[in-house]
């Protein structure tokens, strides 16, 4: 018996109490107004137990429902501050932990894959988990020959609470896609329902750890923990030590910041050129400065497979941009897909729609805030604006729906950094087609 509610209908009831108790307070936030309690302390304390309920359930049930939560979590920078103290605590504890499952459960997976004898394959291995992730925790251990490992263990049952959590947070959509203001949660949840297979099977996720690990070997800037068994439901590598990203987001000091941004930046942009694969699920869990003062990197479930590197038609199409030529920018959009054949746009338009988000392009440093990302959600959602209904024109191709989601959500990771550093160098070195062309 694992402690994850794998039963449809206690998943579900557990999902749905959450429109329930917001409206719930939201009532009772009405009723205090009423008896005089400013406004301000009342949204406050409605915004703070809201969040300690949302993301305790999600965190409770893991699988989809976490897995959603953290992707959402990226993104607390857009909301307001006053609205985003209350809900940065408790997605920085979704980010790094979750309910462990039972030791006997987890016996019972590593014995299923790696055979009855499993023990005999470690010097010492710790029954409490040191991490939990959306569908697994991790349990620190010594493998037989010395060496301090990382096993990750797949909660059982993950492959249907995952299922069934995604398809009741679709039908709430509206409630969670509340969570934050501007935030499309349609698009979040048909990505994660595509990928449901590859992140279930840890053979493909140990399968593109061990490539990164072998791409980025000896490399002065990012460690990449070693594999050493992977099956199905069971990873076991090398451990990789370090202080977690959320903690230099909390208590980093503006050089541990930038650096760590800038870092941060160079892995998810040289992957594909390096390897021909980005690592796709950065949320700030997946990071760890190490003692040496490398970026760590854990997590392979979610790696996009580019054998080619990023498509060249995203740096192309970013340096017409920042060269002010819109007419090209808009038949380039309307080759790439971009753009329906019968949709018309106004070039000026676009271009002014596009220059907050190409911003950190256009100098040789940028500095990300909170500030900043949240003024950009707020432009993009008010109807004044000239541009509000430029993505209503704009379609997402395919192919192109797990890179925009990785940049939007790097973004959002830069933002909470607070990071200032030459970003626009390192687009110029892993992007292709955004380099200036040579005199």
């Amino acid at each position: 018996m694992t402690d994850i509610p794998r039963k449809a209908v206690a998943r579900t009831a557990k999902l749905a109490a959450v429109p329930l108790a917001t409206a719930g307070r939201t009532a009772w936030g009405l009723g205090r107004r009423i008896g005089g309690t400013p406004a301000e302390i009342v949204a406050a304390e409605v915004q703070q137990r809201t969040a300690e309920q949302v993301f305790r359930v999600l965190g409770e049930l893991k699988g989809g429902a976490m897995k959603f939560g953290q992707m959402v979590s990226i993104f607390e920078s857009v909301l307001p501050e006053e609205v985003a103290g209350p809900y940065r605590a408790s997605l920085t504890r979704l980010q790094e932990a979750a309910p462990p499952m039972p030791a006997e459960v987890m016996h019972r997976v590593i014995a299923d894959d790696l055979g009855p004898d499993w023990r005999d394959l470690f010097a010492d291995f710790d029954d409490h988990p040191a991490a939990a992730a959306s569908i697994g925790q991790v349990h620190r251990a010594v493998w037989h020959d010395g060496r301090d490992v990382a096993v990750k263990v797949q909660y059982p049952g993950a492959g249907d609470a995952v299922r069934a959590d995604l398809a009741q947070i679709t039908r709430l959509g509206r409630t969670f896609g509340g969570l934050v203001p501007g935030l499309e949660v349609k698009p979040l949840l048909d990505e994660l329902n595509e990928r449901l297979v590859e992140e279930l099977d840890y053979r493909l996720e140990a399968e593109a750890q061990d490539e990164f690990a072998f791409g980025y070997a000896e490399d002065p800037d990012f460690a990449v923990p070693a594999v050493i068994q992977g099956a199905e439901h069971v990873i076991v590598s090398e451990w990789l030590a370090g202080r977690p990203l959320s903690d230099v987001i909390a208590t980093g000091t503006r050089e541990e910041r930038d650096r760590a941004g800038l870092l941060y930046v160079r892995f998810l942009f040289s992957g594909p050129a390096r390897v021909g694969l980005l690592h796709a699920d950065p949320h700030p869990g997946n990071y760890r400065i190490t003692p040496d003062g490398r970026l760590g990197v854990l997590d392979y479930g979610a790696a996009a497979r580019l054998p080619g590197g990023l498509p060249p038609s995203i740096g192309r199409l970013m340096r017409l941009a920042l060269d002010g030529d819109s007419d090209a920018v808009v038949a380039g959009l309307r080759e790439e897909g971009f753009l329906k054949p019968h949709v018309h746009i106004d070039a000026d338009a676009l271009i002014a729609y596009l220059a907050p988000f190409i911003e950190p392009a256009a100098v040789e440093e940028f500095q990300f805030s909170r500030d900043w990302m949240r003024e950009q959600f707020t432009r993009v959602n008010d109807p004044r604006e000239a541009g509000y209904t430029m993505p209503l024109k704009l379609t997402l191709p395919r192919s192109y729906l797990l890179i925009h989601r990785v940049w939007i959500a790097g973004i959002g990771v830069l933002s909470q950094l607070d990071a200032r550093a030459p970003f626009r160098g390192e687009m110029e070195r892993w992007l292709p087609g955004f380099a200036p062309a040579a005199p």
